[in-house]
């Protein structure tokens, strides 16, 4: 009997000991997730995912600008060459050489380190912050307001590299055009643009491009955690792949169908030449190219570049949304 009651005191005091780790380990756990749940932790890992994401899709982007500029010079009385995203990816790898694709990189990247960082931060700070006493209190007009925000402020912070990268794109193209080039790398279109225009110079066109972000996100973020937050709420799914993948899609859809005629008008004022003063020759502000466009091209120019846009940006969703994900479940931060 002794030996029994022992015994029993034994294995309680055991199972106790094994709760306590387990305890123990939880809290180890929560500190991670705490640990990595800091602004400056999510900023990083947005910034990761948004490298992977570029990477991966940068050479359907080239190909778009392309597709934009190219639809400018026919209206001018140039000749369109290619006809297609596919086609002009092709042309672009047979005539200026595969890595080319890829030109532009390196100013996209730093454009992603602010943007992508700042936009993503700033909306889940202020989603968790409504959120935080009501479960309700972010609604879908928040969650718009939100996102256009992020987004517009992050652009017209990242402005300048999009400038740099949207010329650099474009070099390959005049030189077998026989045109001089305009700049040669990076650090060249930096000094040549300051040279004209001054530091603010560097903004030249920023309007087009953070309106263009403000409808971009408003799809992109928006929906995204509408349709997350939807099929958790009202179907057996889990918050896995699946769930990013079909959250992603959509996002990506609504993204482009809003930012699409933003980003012609934003792709045409930062190519267009300028004066010694910096100030362009062609548009005198993204309301003058809009209508210039519409009237000389048609309603439907502002389209123009659609599918390639979707197409890059679908994946580029897909592949940010699906590495993001990942890389906050690896490093022990809560889901998005």
């Amino acid at each position: 009997m002794k030996t029994d009651i022992l015994q029993s005191t034994v294995s309680m005091a055991h199972e106790k000991e094994k709760k306590k780790l387990y305890a123990e380990e939880d809290i180890s756990k929560l500190a991670v997730i705490k640990s990595n749940d800091t602004i400056a932790m999510k900023y990083m890992m947005c910034v990761a995912a948004a490298s992977v994401a570029e990477g991966a899709t940068y050479p359907l982007d080239l190909t778009k600008t392309r597709l934009q500029i190219q639809g400018e010079m026919a209206s001018g009385g140039g000749n369109a060459k290619y006809r297609g995203m596919f086609r002009t990816a092709m042309g672009i790898a047979k005539e200026e050489g595969l890595l080319h694709l890829w030109r532009g990189m390196l100013p996209a990247l730093y454009r992603h380190a602010i943007y992508t960082g700042f936009r993503m931060s700033a909306y889940e700070e202020i989603r968790n912050q409504l959120s935080k006493k009501d479960k309700d209190g972010f609604s879908l007009w928040k969650k718009v307001v939100a996102g256009m925000m992020a987004g517009g402020i992050g652009q017209l912070m990242a402005s300048p590299t999009d400038l740099i990268k949207t010329q650099i794109q474009m070099e390959g193209r005049r030189r077998l055009m026989g045109e001089p080039p305009r700049v040669d790398g990076m650090v060249d279109a930096f000094r040549k643009i300051v040279k004209q225009g001054g530091v603010t110079g560097l903004w030249r066109g920023c309007w087009p491009n953070v309106q263009r972000a403000a409808l971009v996100n408003l799809g992109d973020l928006s929906t995204y955690d509408s349709v997350k937050s939807s099929i958790l709420d009202n179907t057996t799914l889990e918050d896995n792949s699946v769930t990013h993948c079909l959250s992603s899609g959509c996002a990506g859809l609504v993204g482009a169908i809003m930012g699409t005629p933003a980003d012609v008008v934003k792709a045409r004022i930062m190519n267009q030449a300028t004066d010694e003063y910096g100030r362009g020759l062609v548009y005198k502000s993204s309301a003058d190219c809009f209508m210039q466009t519409v009237r000389g091209e048609g309603f439907l120019a502002l389209y123009k570049g659609f599918v390639p846009c979707w197409l890059r940006m679908a994946p580029w969703s897909l592949t940010f949304w699906l590495s993001f994900e990942q890389i906050r479940k690896a490093s022990g931060a809560t889901s998005w």
